[in-house]
């Protein structure tokens, strides 16, 4: 995989490596920005196709058989962002890669928009199986920056699966066009992000993730930072993109934990 790979994503992105593999995209672009600021501008973007230590939320590790997924990391920068609003970042990023997934069907073949979803906060999911997860992580010193990373199962085979909950665009069926993928993305991403600035653009952005938001409306488990299990139906995410989750007649705003949906 080389940079010559990707000419859609070129013409969007504003800097654009691409690594034959890594350890970890996330811990790249961190350590690149946190060296050479002025060199990484938004939506500077490392990517490969063999990651050999990711990691994902909660710490946990993120692995994958070369050439059967992609990795993605994007630095967005967010001077403009109000503080209070930077939680619907890891939405914004989640609800841009369920489009870009979205995109990967054809129309004539697949309904991907009905099988693609968002689950809260930020992992997308094809028919309630798990094809993409998001790990958002501030750059030190830069407040206004952000580097978004992203795992997208894409050629994976059965055998290959992490757990039996995962699966990946080429078992669903999907095209696996790469360049188009990450260019849909990144196309999205800063198409929300732009908006979500303004008074009346963060309320259409906030409107579109609801809609994209195939956790909304589920009974849900929820599996809390300090090992409390909270259950309910989850009916709205609040102004700061928290999930809240009516439990007895009771509203509980959840900002972090694992969610799962309930059959």
């Amino acid at each position: 995989m080389q940079a010559v790979d990707f000419p859609r994503t070129a013409a969007i992105a504003s800097r654009l490596d691409v690594l034959a593999h890594t350890g970890s995209t996330n811990a790249d672009l961190l350590a690149s920005v946190a060296r050479q600021p002025d060199a990484y501008p938004h939506l500077s973007v490392l990517v490969t196709d063999d990651q050999r230590s990711g990691r994902g939320r909660l710490d946990r590790t993120w692995t994958a058989p070369a050439g059967a997924a992609l990795a993605i990391s994007v630095l967005v920068r967010v001077p403009h962002l109000p503080a209070d609003q930077r939680g619907w970042v890891p939405l914004i990023t989640g609800a841009a890669m369920t489009l870009a997934i979205r995109g990967q069907f054809a129309a004539d073949v697949l309904d991907g928009s009905s099988r693609v979803a968002l689950k809260w906060p930020n992992d997308v999911l094809i028919d309630g199986a798990k094809v993409c997860g998001i790990l958002s992580q501030m750059v030190p010193g830069e407040p206004d920056a952000i580097v978004v990373g992203a795992g997208v199962n894409t050629r994976m085979t059965p055998e290959q699966l992490p757990v039996p909950t995962a699966t990946s665009l080429a078992i669903a069926g999907a095209d696996v066009d790469l360049d188009r993928l990450l260019a849909d993305y990144l196309r999205v991403l800063d198409r929300m992000l732009r908006a979500a600035v303004s008074a009346a653009g963060a309320s259409d952005v906030r409107a579109e993730i609801q809609r994209l938001c195939g956790t909304l409306g589920r009974e849900v488990r929820v599996m809390l930072p300090d090992d409390r299990v909270l259950e309910g139906t989850a009916a709205a995410l609040d102004d700061a993109g928290r999930l809240v989750v009516a439990v007895g007649g009771e509203s509980v705003p959840v900002a972090a934990g694992d969610v799962i949906h309930v059959r």
